[in-house]
């Protein structure tokens, strides 16, 4: 578990309060009632009996364990969302009631400046180094232009956006909402172009890839639509609700996407409304890693962490880092109040957190890098935390998983202080679990003693003589590799180690359990390819009668297995190859029996046949023509190139002409159809009958155009 100091609530850390950063040292010789200033004269009390301030109670361990890095680093009821300036000079933070927007500057450790607002922010994105260019997304469908002075400009939107990205080299603005459509606002030209038109009913987040600027949006269904903002054309489509829906995970709807964040040019993570997080590569639609968070809660926020390798997500519950090649665990941290963005400043080991509480938290976490500049003090202070070292215990707590509380029906405890997440399952207390498991099954000891018995059992059984077992399918072939497998176990050294059998392995199971593999010995192929076969069945159908005898008396009574006839031992020798020859010629004759006998019964039914004249029906607008049109094109395909192309001169269809440059000029006509024929015969039909209609326009001439014409 990584070791960190947290400003606000008091986890892990180990100074007193003071309005501005200050040693151990310093903090231990002041006394808890005098109040702390920024000049070093009112870090010690004044003396005199008028001026001596009264000692108040001590404060409680937790504000004495707690460090204030920035001054009046809160809210007045509520944090939504917070950002850091690329600089990393300026933390900008958003929150209620009344709505408005503070920034902290960090070379002061105190508030620049705050501005208050109409209405409550839902998102908002920092486009400038510093604080100086700021774009803020409000409930009420309107979009806040901010600069250093104040407001610079307000417009408003179609419909209810939820969030927005800024796409550097057009200077386009891309809103997604309660729409299907992704508006866009372009800040160089000061107005709205086409929105792009995306399948879905609702889309939730968006994000654009800071390399090659690939924009996506997350939408209400659970998919993420990637878009192309040079073409303003859809590139692809990823069903991450489907992707994210695995044998372990419950899920009552359908998962739609909350988070959305890209690292790199290839990587892609995003987050669903169930908990899940799933990252991709670009170029594959299925996810490399799901993480499940456990808790069924949206996520709120995804970082990546490029030094370590790991993805910071975040609901409103839990902030677990884990790996991103691997999906292990790295740590977790559960605030006391909701949470409700997380911010990562860059370069550092440090976390920012806006929470449902007026107190904004932050984590610093040495492992993940060093303290910012303006906070380097922070690293002595963790290494005063390393030299006395606690170990976490969990002697009091049982792991459990989730179908383990299904079945002491736990299942409602889960998002509870009773249930603490972790890997794949939850802690509970000891006490908890035992006095459940006690009034889920009373008679728990008697199962455990019934289950001793019965391994004692199975163990005094191991020592007597087994009978043996085949298989319900292919029981011969079964015996055949027994038999061979007895013959070759006194031959082999005893070095040598065993090899593998096939009724053991796992990959040639199916061949003695399904009856689609058993061997037809009737078969063609079996006989010709097998012809001592026949000999050998039988010896081997002498023994699975025996054994089959035996499995049945197996219940009702326990006999050693006969073993094999001295007769069958003394046959089994090598047989002659006049033997195969001949067994070979009988089967060969055999299958040319059958093959006759096959032929006679074919012969009898083709005698008992009668066959039906069949009628075809000529399709409209095609003439029938006889038969023996066809025998004239055979005999016009044989005839050479010269002879087809006389014969096309003198029907009229072809024509040879000689041009003036000396070469030739060849002109087909087509044949024809019956239909096309009708066809052209009507429309000139209609012609005649409009040139017959038709009359002449010159009455209509006036004066004036005659006197006009030349």
């Amino acid at each position: 578990m990584a070791r960190g100091i947290r400003s606000g609530s008091g986890i892990q850390s180990r100074a007193l309060t003071s309005a501005w950063p200050v040693t151990r040292q310093q903090s231990e010789r002041r006394e808890p009632g005098v109040r702390e200033g920024r000049s070093h004269a009112g870090l010690q009390p004044q003396r005199g009996e008028d001026l001596q301030p009264e000692r108040g109670p001590e404060p409680p361990r937790d504000v004495r364990r707690r460090i204030e890095l920035i001054q009046d680093f809160d809210m007045p009821t509520v944090s939504t969302k917070i950002k850091v300036s690329r600089d990393g000079q300026y933390i900008m933070a958003a929150g209620t009631y009344k709505p408005r927007i503070r920034c902290f500057d960090t070379y002061q450790l105190s508030l620049k400046f705050e501005r208050c607002l109409d209405s409550e922010v839902v998102t908002f994105d920092i486009l400038s180094d510093d604080y100086s260019k700021i774009v803020f997304l409000q409930c009420d469908r309107y979009v806040e232009f901010h600069s250093q002075h104040g407001r610079y400009y307000r417009t408003r939107i179609p419909k209810f956006g939820r969030d927005f990205s800024y796409h550097y080299p057009s200077c386009d603005l891309y809103f997604v909402g309660a729409s299907s459509e992704v508006y866009r606002l372009n800040l160089e030209q000061g107005r709205y172009l086409n929105s792009l038109q995306t399948d879905a009913s609702e889309n939730n987040v968006c994000d654009i890839n800071p390399i090659h600027c690939l924009f996506a949006t997350g939408t209400a269904e659970g998919k993420v639509e990637c878009w192309d903002p040079r073409t303003r054309s859809r590139v692809g489509v990823l069903d991450c609700a489907l992707s994210s829906v695995t044998a372990d995970t419950e899920i009552d709807g359908l998962p739609s996407i909350s988070a959305l964040k890209f690292n790199g040019a290839l990587n892609m993570a995003v987050g669903t409304s169930t908990g899940q997080v799933l990252l991709y590569d670009l170029r594959s639609s299925n996810p490399l890693i799901v993480k499940d968070h456990q808790y069924g809660l949206p996520i709120k926020s995804i970082q990546f962490q490029d030094p370590l390798g790991l993805i910071i997500s975040a609901d409103s519950r839990i902030i677990k880092m884990w790996n991103k090649d691997t999906g292990k665990i790295f740590t977790s941290m559960e605030p006391e109040h909701d949470i409700n963005d997380v911010c990562l400043y860059p370069n550092s080991g440090m976390l920012l957190t806006a929470n449902e509480d007026p107190k904004m938290n932050i984590y610093y976490i040495p492992v993940l890098g060093p303290a910012p500049r303006w906070c380097s003090f922070l690293d002595n202070l963790t290494e005063e935390l390393e030299e006395n070292p606690e170990s976490t215990v969990y002697d009091d707590y049982k792991f459990v998983t989730r179908k383990d509380l299904e079945n002491l029906g736990l299942a409602h405890l889960i998002g509870s202080p009773l249930l603490r997440a972790y890997m794949h399952g939850f802690f509970m207390d000891i006490r908890l679990y035992h006095k459940v498991k006690m009034m889920v099954n009373p008679f728990a000891y008697e199962e455990y003693r019934k289950e001793k018995i019965r391994q004692k059992i199975e163990e005094t059984r191991a020592q007597r003589v087994q009978l043996k077992k085949l298989p319900k399918v292919n029981k011969e072939l079964a015996l055949k590799l027994i038999e061979e497998e007895e013959e070759q176990q006194p031959t082999r050294k005893k070095k040598q180690k065993n090899l593998p059998n096939i009724l053991t392995d796992d990959r040639f199971k199916v061949m003695f359990e399904n009856p689609d593999f058993q061997v037809d010995e009737k078969s063609e192929e079996f006989r010709l390819l097998n012809p001592l076969v026949s000999k050998i069945s039988e010896k081997r159908k002498k023994k699975l009668k025996i054994l089959e005898q035996q499995e049945a008396q197996e219940q009702e009574e326990e006999e050693e297995p006969e073993g094999k006839p001295s007769d069958a031992e003394s046959s089994e020798t090598s047989d002659d190859e006049k033997g195969w020859v001949e067994e070979v010629r009988k089967q060969r004759k055999l299958l040319r029996q059958e093959e006759k006998v096959k032929r006679q019964e074919r012969f009898k039914e083709d005698q008992q046949t009668t066959l039906k004249p069949q009628f075809f029906e000529i399709k409209t607008g095609e003439e029938f023509r006889s038969f023996k049109d066809s025998v004239k094109k055979q005999k016009l395909m044989k005839k050479t190139l010269g002879d087809r192309l006389k014969l096309e001169e003198k029907l009229g269809t072809l024509s040879v002409s000689d041009t003036t440059v000396g070469s030739k000029q060849m002109t087909f006509k087509l044949k024809k159809s019956g239909q096309q024929k009708k066809q052209q015969e009507a429309e000139k039909q209609h012609h005649q009958e409009r040139k017959n209609i038709r009359r002449s326009a010159s009455h209509l001439k006036s004066k004036r155009g005659r006197r006009g014409s030349f």
